[in-house]
């Protein structure tokens, strides 16, 4: 499953992050593989929007469609 699909309010774990630039600048979010974080909010054809601890991080939902996550 990948980052877009996710509904708002679902716990999920990050399972692969494609581009190394990406996960260097992920990483320092506190975004990296294995990371559990929430969906805060979903915009329609917008950004999603994840809880990580207490920081609100958008991501854009190009990028979402190639972010790999599983439903914990």
């Amino acid at each position: 499953m990948t980052l877009d699909r996710i509904s708002r309010g679902q716990k999920i774990e990050i399972v692969s992050i494609p581009d190394r630039d990406i996960k260097d600048q992920a990483i320092r979010l506190g975004i990296f593989e294995g990371a559990r974080v929430t969906c805060f909010e979903k915009l329609p054809a917008g950004p999603v929007v994840i809880l990580n601890r207490k920081q609100k991080i958008a991501i854009g939902r190009k990028l979402a469609e190639r972010i790999q996550v599983k439903v914990v």
